[in-house]
């Protein structure tokens, strides 16, 4: 038999592999044999391998990755002085479970988008609430303030700083303004500019400039500053979404446009004196339109006087004459009667009056 170890006789055969002892009989189960502990109980070389000591020895290997026994025991337990045996598969394992449960779970508050990349390309937008993805770094989230109104000041005068333009009647400007906007799109604001603020402070400048070249000076700093500033807000929203940028323009704000600090005095006097030139204006357009409408008043009252002269014009001329009388001498001390025998003397009513008048006053004042 090819497993035959020695036997009774004497002769000898193939060594039984699961007998390397020779003890003879039939081959022995090799996981009901003790475990080794010495290298005397190694298999010979040239001999089968013994998966107990294996087994053995990847488990003291384990154990002295995981801080050991201090070399207590082959089991060991805590003996010889060395630290306590701690779980450290179950350690790890918790500790992936609950990198798994963070970097899987997100939550967007109002107002804000968060913006979903797998493996650093664009995957989804989504809005305000609890949601779920693939771990770190598989799924990376970026959250922006969405509903936000930003203020942009692209240009701030101070005493020491200027931001002249030319306008459209070849003078300079010295203009100061900001420009509000907020997003319409999250992952274009992303991904679509490298900049997307330096875009857009840039892009309002390019804007202003443009319109501002087609504008007189007395134009941007007086009445058409409101209308100035919605066609660079229409201008500066085509250049954006030209980026695909992601902006929305809400509006812009002119906080300040004056002509340059070296001629502000000479130009406010020249803006004075136009406005007292327009004062003046208006008050003769006020003065005229009055005489006018006394001209027009006088006109209608003869048309009707006319009307009544045709009708009967001895009896008109008289009334006439009547009435232009009493106006001339109404204020006249004297009075004219006309008798059919001449001129006859008078009582002098009007200086009776006046006398009777002196008195009562003396009479009032002497009380």
């Amino acid at each position: 038999m090819p497993w035959q170890n020695n036997d009774g006789d004497g002769k000898k055969g193939r060594r039984n592999p699961w007998d390397p002892q020779g003890t003879g009989g039939k081959p022995k189960n090799p996981w009901g044999e003790p475990p080794r502990s010495g290298p005397e109980d190694r298999p010979k070389s040239g001999g089968a391998p013994d998966f107990d000591e294996f087994i053995r020895r990847s488990q003291e290997k384990l154990r002295n990755l995981g801080g050991g026994n201090g070399g207590g025991g082959p089991r060991g337990g805590n003996g010889g002085g060395g630290r306590p045996n701690l779980p450290w598969g179950l350690i790890a394992g918790g500790v992936v479970l609950v990198f798994l449960a963070t970097s899987s779970a997100y939550r967007v508050d109002a107002g804000e988008r968060a913006v979903i990349s797998r493996f650093g390309k664009y995957l989804v937008t989504t809005g305000p609430g609890f949601h779920l993805k693939l771990p770190t770094p598989i799924d990376h989230v970026t959250k922006v303030r969405f509903e936000h109104i930003r203020t942009t000041e692209v240009a701030t005068l101070d005493a020491n700083s200027e931001n002249l333009m030319i306008t459209g009647d070849q003078n300079i400007i010295n203009i100061a303004y900001a420009v509000r906007w907020r997003l319409n799109s999250a992952e274009n604001y992303l991904y679509s500019v490298a900049d997307p603020d330096g875009t857009v402070r840039d892009a309002t400048e390019s804007a202003m400039r443009e319109v501002i070249g087609r504008t007189s000076l007395n134009n941007a700093i007086g009445p058409a500053r409101a209308a100035v500033a919605e066609e660079v807000r229409e201008n500066l929203q085509l250049i954006l979404d030209g980026y695909n940028s992601g902006v929305r323009v809400q509006g812009i704000d002119i906080n300040k446009a004056d002509p340059p600090a070296a001629v502000d005095e000479a130009f406010k006097d020249v803006s004075a004196a136009q406005q007292d030139a327009e004062q003046y204006q208006n008050q003769a357009r006020a003065y005229a339109q009055q005489v006018e409408a006394q001209a027009a008043g006088a006109t209608a009252a003869f048309d009707k006087v006319y009307a009544e002269y045709r009708l009967a014009p001895e009896v008109t001329r008289k009334r006439l004459y009547m009435e232009t009388m009493e106006t001339v001498l109404k204020r006249v001390d004297k009075t004219i009667v006309e008798t059919p025998g001449g001129v006859q003397t008078y009582l002098p009513l009007p200086e009776v009056r006046r006398q009777a008048a002196k008195s009562a006053a003396a009479a009032e004042n002497g009380q």
